[in-house]
């Protein structure tokens, strides 16, 4: 697989768009659009993340929480889970002149250049000193999301597999295809994968 070359968002719902405080919770239905019902940080779903209501309004740059004017580029997507790991952190100028900060996925690529996927475990492995910070920052390796990226490795490799002879008829297996085909479409994409024979201890 080929590493990404650009971001992995395009914003276009809301571009330029500024919000006030009192008026931030608009700019969600455009996030929702922009992110596909996706977590900037996680990329899961909202529909395994416990629902619409589970998904909040990121800043980015937290800095600029209390200023009146919230500027819609500044807005991330975020599951809860991640939002209150991330919390109003931000590194210090000395962090940031070593290459720790945050990745903005609507900037630059995330995945597959700061960090991959071991296949086995389903772990965040950090190839730069800001993959280190975000998958430590936002919580990236929690129990429940590296079993979710080992299910979706296990429902790939079950569609990829013929069964002939598994007792089922031709139907019932293709309507069982389709249903892991359906559930793998809520699930976190596909990582570029290290194999785990690579990937130091």
């Amino acid at each position: 697989m080929k590493k990404p070359t650009g971001p992995r968002i395009v914003r276009r719902s809301a571009r330029g768009r500024v919000f006030s405080p009192s008026t931030l919770r608009k700019a969600k239905p455009a996030l929702m659009r922009d992110f596909k019902g996706r977590c900037a940080y996680s990329m899961q779903h909202w529909k395994r993340a416990g629902g619409k209501t589970c998904m909040e309004i990121d800043h980015f740059d937290p800095r600029t929480k209390s200023e009146p004017i919230q500027h819609y580029e500044n807005l991330m997507l975020a599951t809860r889970h991640c939002n209150r790991a991330k919390v109003d952190i931000w590194p210090t100028e000395t962090e940031e002149k070593a290459g720790i900060r945050f990745l903005n996925p609507c900037m630059e690529p995330d995945y597959g250049v700061h960090m991959v996927e071991d296949q086995v475990t389903g772990k965040l492995i950090p190839l730069t000193p800001a993959g280190t910070f975000q998958i430590y920052m936002c919580d990236l390796n929690a129990p429940h999301l590296m079993i979710e990226r080992q299910q979706r490795t296990r429902i790939i490799a079950a569609l990829h597999t013929r069964s002939p002879g598994s007792g089922s008829a031709p139907a019932e297996e293709a309507a069982m295809r389709q249903i892991l085909r359906e559930e793998l479409r809520s699930m976190i994409p596909k990582i570029l994968l290290r194999d785990a024979t690579s990937v130091g201890s």
